[in-house]
């Protein structure tokens, strides 16, 4: 009598052990296809770089080769893509074999986290990061074959591009000489509240990555220095102090959203402590993976994105440093102290480094190139980078228009005379122009959407 019942219950069991077995497996593609993949490979970059509190010049490097291998993926997975072999100086080609099946987006995010770890000092950070995602993507019903190909192949072209790095200079560069402060007047000396030495005197032995060396860009030669109130270097130096005396809120708010000091010393009391902040480079790669996602790029486009912005800012950096302990000019802060008013305090701590030209106004204007070139220049941007730091949202109506404002930015906060400034938007013009001369000969010039 309770067979009924059981034959009942069975029937009824099993529609439910059906769609059990038939149940879809979840994608994964979607978290790999579109932008937002590597646009939060390299926000995991820059918060690691900003806990580890590395320098402008060094933030641009390690930008770069992870950028680099995110992109050289790209190539290997599409023909319209061409690889930097070639292109950038030094780097050769390599027979990399694909084990199929195979996700491309995955390797190329495997490359950039191995690349960033191994360039970075806190490894573990990224290590988390990249094992966050690597458990959704299995989460979400990623084959086991298809992982394993992918990082394999990830690896191997990380390890080509580290290789690459490895023959920059960088490394022998760590035992160099630290710079050393003359008496002469008119040159750079560290300035409060830290008195930090200057920092990397030697990168223009760093090997460019399109110059054909730290020099091919040298901008024209600043004004003699002068303590005569007639003359233009005082007059240079008057005009920064007079606009720190007067700011309105609009400037002073251009000042602090563009500072991007990765090191500001702050002292209360006798206590010492130091607010790390983003760096100029990673605030314009921030402004790169916005655009990617501003137009809907896909990763290959977004890979191509970085790398175009993240060369640009590697050469410019280096063609700056290169001018700036050639000139080692003296700091607006140390002079108007010295000659007009010891008690004159700019609105933006000093970075420890010379004068001439702006770094600011040198890499912006070169990532502006970089960017203008992939997607036009009346990009409306929501610049959103610096949020994460306390500082609010900024818009432009191009990258141009951005890079002008962070060039001015440095003349409001007291760090650098105009004719820096000026001198350093074409320096920055000229290195971004060349750079496109040399990667982007021959490569895709339209962009993927999703």
């Amino acid at each position: 009598m309770n067979r009924l019942p059981n034959l009942l219950r069975s029937t009824l069991l099993l529609p439910i052990l059906l769609l059990s077995f038939c149940k879809p497996e979840a994608d994964y593609q979607h978290l790999l296809t579109d932008s937002s993949a590597l646009s939060t490979a390299n926000r995991h970059l820059t918060e690691v770089m900003v806990h580890d509190i590395f320098s402008p010049p060094v933030s641009s490097r390690i930008y770069a080769y992870a950028s680099l291998a995110a992109y050289e993926v790209t190539a290997l997975s599409d023909s319209s893509y061409h690889s930097m072999t070639g292109k950038l100086n030094g780097f050769k080609a390599d027979n990399f074999q694909v084990s199929l099946p195979c996700s491309y987006p995955l390797a190329a995010l495997v490359a950039h986290y191995k690349v960033g770890q191994t360039l970075v000092f806190s490894e573990d950070k990224i290590n988390q990061k990249r094992e966050t995602l690597y458990q959704k993507l299995k989460d979400n019903g990623m084959p086991d074959d298809i992982f394993e190909n992918s990082v394999k192949l990830g690896n191997a072209v990380a390890a080509h591009v580290l290789d690459y790095a490895s023959g920059d200079n960088y490394h022998e560069s760590r035992s160099y000489e630290k710079y050393t402060v003359t008496s002469k007047p008119g040159t750079w000396t560290p300035t409060p509240p830290a008195y930090m030495e200057g920092i990397e005197p030697h990168w223009n032995k760093i090997r460019p990555m399109t110059m054909d060396s730290a020099a091919q860009f040298v901008p024209a030669k600043p004004y003699p220095f002068d303590t005569d109130p007639e003359s233009k270097f005082y007059k240079e130096a008057k005009a920064v102090m007079d606009i720190g005396n007067q700011l309105n809120d609009n400037q002073s708010d251009i000042a602090f959203f563009w500072d991007c000091n990765p090191y500001k010393m702050n002292i209360k009391g006798h206590v010492m402590f130091a607010e790390k902040k983003i760096t100029p480079g990673g605030h314009w790669m921030g402004i790169a993976s916005i655009a990617a996602t501003g137009q809907n790029q896909d990763w290959k486009a977004t890979s191509q994105t970085l790398a175009y912005t993240s060369i640009a800012l590697f050469d410019a950096f280096i063609s700056c440093w290169d001018e700036k302990y050639r000139s080692v000019l003296i700091r607006p802060e140390t002079y108007i102290n010295q000659y007009m008013d010891e008690n004159w305090l700019p609105i933006l701590q000093t970075p420890p480094f010379p004068e001439y030209t702006s770094g600011h106004s040198v890499a912006s204007k070169a990532a502006a190139v970089a960017l203008t070139h992939l997607i036009g220049d009346q990009f409306h941007l929501v610049d959103s980078t610096e949020v994460p730091y306390g500082l609010p949202i900024r818009e432009f109506n191009s990258f141009k228009e951005a890079s002008e404002e962070a060039a001015i930015s440095r003349f409001y906060g007291g760090i650098h005379y105009m004719q820096a400034i000026d001198e350093g938007v074409e320096q920055g013009r000229m290195v971004g122009n060349h750079v496109l001369s040399k990667i982007s000969e021959n490569n895709k010039e339209t962009l993927s959407s999703k």
